[in-house]
């Protein structure tokens, strides 16, 4: 079963800033990119547990605010020459109220 949670308004979050919220005991960092475009992710780096949400976003990326780990926020993806991964939630921006839903 498909659950889609409202989690802010786009207006809320500042272009390249970030927003967290809880979802079923999981610490989710939403960010606004430059394009418009709104990414989900869990808000915990896999090297050493930072808060993606503290971190400085770079085009579809975030870089960790403890060691600068750079995160893909499509892919939840972690950047060579590092590895590991992080949950990606799935987004959708209702273009009329321009409310952000996560699909669980």
């Amino acid at each position: 079963m498909v659950t889609k949670v409202l989690v802010a308004k786009l207006t809320d979050i500042d272009v390249l800033g970030s927003r967290t919220v809880q979802i079923d005991n999981t610490d989710v960092a939403i960010f606004r990119l430059a394009d418009g475009s709104v990414k989900a992710v869990e808000n915990k780096c896999p090297h050493k547990g930072g808060r993606l949400s503290e971190g400085m976003v770079c085009g579809t990326a975030v870089h960790c605010p403890l060691h600068d780990w750079r995160i893909d926020l499509k892919s939840g993806r972690v950047h060579e020459p590092d590895d590991g991964c992080i949950k990606t939630f799935e987004t959708e921006i209702d273009p009329g109220s321009g409310e952000i839903y996560i699909t669980l």
